[in-house]
Order: structure tokens, then sequence, then C-alpha cells
């Protein structure tokens, strides 16, 4: 076997032994990523109420307006 195909052997063996063993490392942390997920659609659900409540007030509201009116050259 010539020297290059040896070495390329080699590299694809440590490679694949490597991933193996990340694998393994991981294999114990699949609860985790539910638990994660779970705090993200909280917070985001916790930060669409709090931009629905400012857009919802009374002085957003009236700017918005006022922007969607100059936009569309309608004043009431």
């Amino acid at each position: 076997m010539s020297p290059l195909r040896s070495s390329f052997g080699s590299r694809i063996g440590t490679a694949f032994r490597r991933w193996v063993g990340a694998r393994r490392l991981r294999a114990h942390d699949d609860g985790m990523s539910t638990a994660e997920y779970a705090v993200g659609t909280i917070a985001a659900a916790a930060l669409a109420t709090v931009l629905h409540q400012v857009v919802t007030s009374g002085a957003v509201s009236d700017a918005l307006q006022g922007v969607v009116e100059r936009a569309l050259g309608t004043q009431p």
C-alpha cells in the first residue's frame, strides 16, 4: 500500500473515532434540548407580550396611526 493511501486511511480512522467519541459524550444530553426549547419558547412569548403592550399603548398607537396615514396620504 502506498504511503499516501495509508496516511489518508489513518486520517479517516482518526476522524471517525473522534466523531464516535463526541457522539457518546452528547448521548447523555438528549433531554436538555427539550428544556432549552421550552425556555426559548417562554422567553419569546414574554417578549411578544411586552411588545404587544407597548404597541397597543395610547402614545405608540397614535404615532403608528399617524405614520400609516401620512404614508397613505389620508389625513382625518
